[in-house]
């Protein structure tokens, strides 16, 4: 139902879904150009990635590095890079929720990581 019970105006909706739009992708470019950490082995291996989950840099604490046990830092780094995307994810969605939902709830939407 629409206010007045008549028809929607068409270009106020073009212009809302523009807007939307241009919303949408200065988020995407925010997301981009912020910087997101993961740590395990209590701050040993650190990864930082951007919002958009591009890996960035990766510290290892010489400590993590055993040459006998290769085996223990690889895992460190994965946890690191994984606990950098996960923290990535929950910035996305904080900044591309509320436009996914203007836009018709979210799912469905194609290049939408939710």
């Amino acid at each position: 139902m629409f206010p007045g019970g008549g028809q929607p105006n068409m270009q106020q909706l073009l212009q809302q879904a523009q807007k939307m739009q241009q919303d949408l992708a200065a988020a995407q470019v925010e997301l981009a150009r912020t910087e997101v950490e993961g740590q395990s082995g209590g701050g040993l291996v650190k990864a930082t990635v951007t919002g958009s989950g591009e890996l960035r840099a990766l510290v290892i604490d010489p400590k993590a590095v055993d040459p006998e046990d290769t085996e223990t830092l690889a895992d460190l780094v994965v946890a690191a890079v994984q606990a950098a995307n996960e923290n990535a994810q929950a910035l996305q969605q904080q900044k591309l929720g509320p436009l996914a939902q203007g836009l018709g709830g979210g799912s469905g939407i194609p290049g939408l990581p939710f």
